[in-house]
């Protein structure tokens, strides 16, 4: 599922649908609290009429309080079902619902582009995804358990009423409808209060999650004050956006109830001790209507104490639906078809490319690599290296122009069928808070134990991890934080060894290692090199010796093409950065 509705109605109905029919027995199941509100008071009148009916001869008392005791018998029993039945069936149906709401959401976040992601607060992100199952569910248990029998409660007691007489029909309803237009008048701005203390509440929760992730930072600096005067900041703002919201809330609490007390509870029972005094109601009607009318000021209040409630999770449905209705910037075309690597040729034509408005990175770049060619791609930092990689993995869309694999056009291919084909390995790998042997096995997710041994071995992690105490099922712990740099980094070599892709990209992929380690990997990356298409983006210059072809990149353009040797001699940038290196090392930036 990639495509999601992106106004809250359709975003309800979409998951509401796939269950309809439960649903729709859970809501009629609810209206069981309704009658049971409107009819009991319609027996009691059934029973203080027929008792003073008898008042000369109470013997009759059980004849004639048959019928009014069954029908409250069956009532009492009827309803009591219908809520256990209800429970049960909402025990089933709602977390579906939730579960439902949350994968599909997550789903459809994950296909972000990786702009998306370096825009938006991973936090704030997961906090999205966390409210809205939640709130989404609550929401429907207000509607279906409460404001929904409440309105149905009042149209039957309405409609009763015109049976007993058209006065009190007609008062209780111009008191329901002034409740409904008052209520919906006060909406509004009760659902956009809510909706921007959800969005505060979301960024705070996403600046704590950057702070907790981040806590390496706080220790290493001893800034724990500042964080928490940073965050100090958001709180303010969340804590002030959430006291207007429930203070907005209270005042439209207060007008309903005023409204409340002068229409169902006095010009109601007014009408209804002036109706009996001039001999138009019985006393079984008198009972009949205070309880209706007491009953239905109850469950108006009820509403009044949960309308809060529920705009605050409107709010927050609102605000969590946002991360939806981000469009995603890459996506594959209707008819994009599965690449086929045969030779592993990658082409570069004519394309323009730009992070931002105005500012191309490239400009109508033409190259091609060769099937099975090792190309070093070598240039200061914000050359271009790592964007160029990123086109070919389609990371980011071209402005203009093509890239292409063995002639197929990366735009007209499905995603995960191009990043199948191609394994990568970053200069600082980041792992799942899993076992070894997932982290590992996460290259291939069909790979036998036995495989991800051998990966290991060849990426020279089997020694390390058979040293810890669970082996291979030990937890790296979040993002990897109990593994060191180097033992990450051959994680990740290991992850490449065993995907065994046809097209290979290493993105300083032994920086983080001891020189001897470096030396065995490298002869292991030699044997997952030969017969693919490999890139090398390398600050190290003497790493790419054995390169095929290098790339020099400078200022977003490909100024030099050739082997170390011919570069070299060339005398150009290549030979620049070759004098400067330091250590072995490029600077960061070209010295002036």
């Amino acid at each position: 599922m990639h495509s999601l509705p992106k106004t809250l109605p359709a975003f309800f109905w979409h998951f509401i649908k796939q269950q309809w029919k439960q649903f729709l027995v859970i809501q009629i199941l609810c209206f069981a609290w309704s009658v049971d509100h409107t009819f009991w008071p319609y027996i009691l009148m059934l029973v203080v009429d027929a008792i003073n009916g008898i008042e000369s001869d109470r013997s009759q008392m059980w004849s004639v309080l048959t019928v009014p005791i069954s029908l409250g018998i069956s009532l009492w029993i009827g309803v009591e079902l219908a809520f256990r039945i209800s429970g049960m069936m909402m025990a089933r149906v709602f977390p579906k619902l939730e579960a439902s709401v949350r994968m599909q959401m997550f789903d459809y976040i994950q296909r972000h582009s990786l702009l998306y992601f370096g825009k938006n607060l991973a936090g704030r992100i997961a906090n999205k995804i966390s409210d809205m199952p939640q709130s989404i569910s609550r929401v429907l248990q207000l509607l279906l358990t409460l404001f929904i029998p409440v309105l149905m409660a009042l149209i039957i007691a309405v409609m009763l009423f015109a049976k007993l007489q058209p006065w009190f029909a007609l008062i209780l309803g111009v008191w329901v409808i002034s409740h409904l237009l008052f209520s919906l008048a006060f909406a509004r701005k009760c659902a956009h209060y809510s909706d921007v203390h959800a969005e505060a509440r979301s960024t705070l929760t996403g600046k704590v999650v950057d702070s907790i992730s981040n806590n390496i930072n706080v220790k290493l600096f001893a800034n724990y004050r500042f964080e928490k005067q940073y965050l100090e900041m958001y709180q303010r703002d969340e804590q002030n956006k959430h006291r207007k919201s429930l203070w907005y809330m209270e005042k439209m609490k207060l007008v309903l109830g005023v409204l409340c007390f002068i229409g169902a509870g006095v010009i109601l029972n007014w009408y209804m001790l002036y109706s009996w005094q001039q001999g138009r109601i019985t006393t079984g009607e008198v009972v009949f209507i205070f309880n209706t009318a007491w009953n239905m000021m109850m469950m108006a209040w009820l509403v009044g104490l949960e309308l809060p409630n529920l705009f605050k999770e409107i709010g927050v449905c609102q605000q969590a639906l946002s991360v939806i209705r981000d469009a995603h910037d890459v996506t594959d075309e209707p008819d994009a078809n599965s690449l086929k690597v045969t030779k592993g040729e990658i082409t570069f034509d004519k394309v323009t490319f730009q992070y931002l408005p105005g500012i191309n990175i490239f400009q109508d770049k033409t190259i091609t690599l060769n099937p099975g060619e090792k190309v070093g791609l070598v240039g200061f930092s914000g050359s271009g290296k790592t964007t160029f990689v990123n086109l070919i993995l389609r990371y980011f869309d071209v402005e203009n122009g093509r890239i292409l694999i063995d002639n197929q056009d990366i735009f007209r291919i499905k995603q995960d069928s191009l990043r199948e084909q191609i394994a990568m390995i970053p200069q600082d790998p980041t792992l799942f808070h899993r076992s070894l042997m997932e982290n590992i096995r996460y290259g291939r997710l069909d790979a036998t134990d036995d495989e991800v041994i051998e990966a290991s071995k060849k990426a020279h992690c089997h020694e390390f991890v058979t040293k810890m105490p669970e082996g291979y099922e030990a937890l790296v712990g979040e993002r990897g934080v109990k593994l060191s740099g180097g033992q990450r980094q051959r994680i990740a070599v290991a992850r490449a060894i065993l995907k065994n892709a046809p097209i290979l990209i290493l993105d300083e992929a032994t920086s983080a290692l001891d020189s001897v380690t470096e030396k065995h990997i490298q002869e292991g990356l030699e044997h997952v090199m030969k017969g693919r298409t490999t890139i090398v983006i390398a600050h190290r210059l003497s790493t790419l010796s054995d390169m095929n072809r290098i790339l020099v990149f400078k200022d977003g353009q490909i100024v030099e093409d050739g082997s170390h040797e011919e570069l070299l001699q060339m005398q150009g940038h290549y030979a620049h950065m070759w004098a400067m290196q330091a250590g072995g090392f490029l600077p960061d930036v070209q010295e002036e």
